[in-house]
């Protein structure tokens, strides 16, 4: 298997198609005609009439019909090709041509037609990789999760090294796209040495993804071992606008610095068709994450300090904590009157012991409810 896959389905126009739907109204304009553009270099017609249909492009009638027919005739030689395989030569033949009739339905947009088949089993996890894109290019979770069961499924029953790297790096992504930063972050940091996946994305990319992934994920010594010291994210990380900063920033309890680049990364989350969903949670567990790491160090210190440590206003540093204490994700009381935040690390016996009759209640409850269950 080659380690180059094409980009089939082109996945820069999913990010075109999100900047149309939700981006700022100043990067439409540009967004718009390179969509248009990548369409009609791909010849996607299904997939023209959904980006019509949904943001709102004028319909121009003679590109529609021209890309159908362009289309159809494709796909009619692709399939005498399959039909002549079929009927004349042998499974191989039959493979690269299920795999060749799928690769350009995928290529057009077509969703509805682009399925599965029977074939090698290399063959068949390519094809599914393949479905999975789809997935990816129209934000189908539905259609991704269930492709990568089927993938893995395949590969569990003989894929190769290169299949199984890629798995995890679709896999990962998948799950950042979904919310889930802690099952995606062994999958994208195992992959920085292996990873082929530029059908999906660059390089550049993928390290970006897992570097805010580790951020929000990993405990310090793993954040220094997995991340600053990597020597994959070191050697790309320069080129990364603003990632060196957040990422240094970070680890280095360069607080104020730190901020200001967490309001960088939460306006790219705001233009990223995968994580835009997930910008405030990102950004609020970012915040606690910061504020714990200082409190740590202090049995208390003054707002004005901490204030003055995050480069921010005092009013508005009360305010987020406020929130984040009153809601249990900060252990600190504020005292007002003083000005002093006082941290309040929680004893983690206690914490045990109170758990523990927790569970006790719930259990007797259960046992209670069956008694008179049996009673009756």
């Amino acid at each position: 298997m080659s380690d180059a896959i094409p980009k089939i389905p082109n996945l820069d126009l999913t990010h075109l198609h999100f900047l149309l739907a939700h981006g700022p109204a100043e990067l439409k304009d540009n967004a718009r005609t390179k969509l248009v553009a990548g369409i009609k270099a791909d010849s996607m017609g299904p997939y023209y009439e959904i980006a019509v249909a949904e943001l709102g492009i004028p319909k121009d009638a003679a590109l529609a019909n021209a890309l159908r027919a362009e289309n159809e005739a494709e796909l009619k030689k692709l399939q005498d090709k399959l039909e002549d395989a079929e009927q004349n030569l042998g499974e191989t033949d039959i493979s690269d041509a299920l795999i060749a009739k799928a690769q350009y339905l995928a290529k057009i947009g077509d969703k509805v037609r682009c399925t599965g088949k029977d074939g090698p089993l290399g063959h068949r996890i390519d094809i599914y990789f393949a479905i999975v894109r789809i997935g990816f290019f129209f934000r189908d979770n539905e259609t991704i999760s269930k492709n990568i069961d089927k993938v893995k499924g395949l590969i569990e029953e003989g894929g190769d090294w290169d299949r199984r790297n890629r798995l995890k790096v679709y896999e990962g992504i998948y799950l950042i796209s979904v919310r889930d930063f802690k099952g995606a972050v062994g999958m994208l940091l195992d992959s920085l040495a292996t990873f082929t996946s530029t059908e999906l994305m660059d390089y550049k990319a993928f390290v970006r993804y897992a570097s805010l992934t580790a951020a929000i994920t990993l405990q310090r010594p793993e954040f220094k071992a997995k991340v600053v010291h990597a020597p994959e994210i070191l050697e790309v990380i320069h080129d990364i606008p603003h990632l060196e900063d957040y990422v240094n920033s970070f680890y280095e309890c360069k607080y104020a610095q730190f901020f200001r680049s967490l309001a960088i990364v939460e306006q790219s989350f705001k233009q990223d068709h995968l994580l835009n969903a997930h910008y405030n949670y990102y950004v609020r567990e970012m915040r606690i994450r910061v504020y714990a790491q200082l409190l740590e160090s202090y049995r208390s210190l003054t707002i004005e300090s901490m204030a003055t440590s995050f480069g921010v206003t005092e009013g508005w540093l009360d305010g987020d904590l406020s929130q984040l204490i009153s809601s249990g994700r900060i252990n600190a009381v504020i005292d007002k009157v003083g000005g002093i935040i006082e941290t309040n690390r929680p004893d983690a016996k206690n914490a045990q012991y109170q758990a523990t009759i927790k569970q006790g209640d719930l259990l007797l409850t259960r046992v209670q409810k069956l008694s008179r269950v049996i009673n009756v």
